[in-house]
């Protein structure tokens, strides 16, 4: 059995237990200018809590690898050497409450130059929006066309990927995940539904798989050896012709002997699909991969309740889980999973909110008939 609070080491790098917390993009960088792709004041309060409340790996929001590779104009960024800075306030502020600081490097190709959601559509109509880049000239549903990737691109996209790999190091992080889900663009290149290409980067398996391999080997020489790597899939397509979790795991063995340390097991998103959504859907492609390539895993997906999780890992389907939506409503999560399941001595509070979790159990159930509680100072 693998408790849910128990630490686990990914090279040289040990997390005090099996909770991250996913990438989940917040939308509030300046567009342009000095501190666009910066992390801002909110990246570093929303990511500090999840540290706070006990996550045990804190992982960014999709960051960009260049400006064009941004999924909306108000995302983050790591292509120049001047957003070093706000990011390392960022991965010490999130070091200081026990957590390590990931970051997932990414670039969006034809999902580009979009609005954040709560605005809709696609940005382009004023100065903030580009013509995005994919492995072929097809957009995706509702989005602009894209401009079919030359070799030149492709090429200059993989050194990207390494360059800002090399400034996540220099700005602190301790992990770092490859983006290759949810329709993004080494995602797009992986299935043959966005990818019809005939040349070396397109076509088979061999060839569609090529920048993901590529990908990997250049991010994984500009890291430290002591430093785990990790990648996103999307297991399967959910659709006929698309990619699957056959090819995953097949992949998902390819990058284990380049260097990846962790995948994190996701699906969908490439195109509308009729995904069985419902707790723990993306479970079974976890088991898969983890099975398959004997690699470490993270499960993801409408995983919400603690015993939920600690069943996850108990059945050997995953080596650690991420959550999202459960953390952005629960940024304490970890901690109330702790008290849910006997488990307080493995994670406690910080020092400065212990008087509250410490009373968790031994408050009066009828307040208004107890005797006055005696004051701590």
């Amino acid at each position: 059995m693998t408790d849910l609070f128990s630490p686990i080491t990914l090279r040289g790098v040990t997390i005090r237990n099996r909770i991250g917390v996913a990438p989940m993009c917040q939308y509030c960088c300046a567009p342009a200018g000095a501190d666009a792709g910066k992390p801002t004041d909110w990246h570093l309060a929303h990511l500090h809590a999840r540290a706070i409340g006990g996550a045990g790996l804190v992982v960014t929001e999709a960051t960009a690898v260049t400006p064009e590779g941004r999924i909306s104009p108000q995302d983050l960024g790591l292509w120049d050497d001047a957003q070093i800075p706000a990011h390392t306030r960022l991965t010490r502020a999130i070091a200081s409450a026990g957590a390590v600081p990931g970051t997932q490097i990414a670039h969006a190709g034809r999902k580009a130059s979009t609005n954040a959601p709560w605005l809709g559509g696609v940005a382009g109509d004023d100065a903030h929006g580009w013509t995005p880049i994919a492995p072929s000239a097809i957009a995706a549903p509702g989005l602009r066309e894209p401009r079919a990737m030359t070799e030149e691109d492709i090429l200059s996209t993989i050194a990207a990927f390494a360059a800002t790999a090399k400034r996540a190091v220099a700005a602190g992080y301790r992990f770092i995940e490859l983006h290759a889900a949810h329709g993004y663009l080494l995602h797009q290149f992986l299935s043959p539904l966005s990818n019809q290409r005939n040349d070396r980067w397109g076509g088979d398996f061999e060839g569609r798989t090529r920048i993901v391999l590529e990908s990997v080997k250049a991010v994984r020489a500009v890291m430290p050896d002591d430093m785990p790597l990790g990648i996103r899939f999307s297991h399967t397509d959910w659709l006929e012709g698309g990619w699957t979790t056959e090819e995953t795991v097949q992949l998902s063995r390819l990058v284990k002997a380049l260097g990846v340390d962790l995948i994190d097991v996701s699906s969908g998103a490439l195109l509308p699909a009729p995904i069985p959504v419902g707790p723990g859907y993306q479970v079974p492609g976890a088991a898969a991969v983890r099975n398959g390539a004997d690699v470490a895993v993270a499960a993801v997906g409408m995983i919400t309740e603690p015993q939920q999780a600690q069943d996850i890992l108990n059945e050997g389907h995953a080596d650690m889980i991420f959550l999202a939506r459960a953390l952005l409503r629960d940024p304490y999560w970890p901690l109330h999973a702790a008290t849910a399941l006997g488990r307080v001595e493995a994670l406690k509070a910080p020092a400065q909110y212990d008087r509250a979790w410490s009373s968790l159990g031994k408050l009066p159930v009828d307040l208004e008939s107890a005797e006055p509680l005696t004051a701590v100072a």
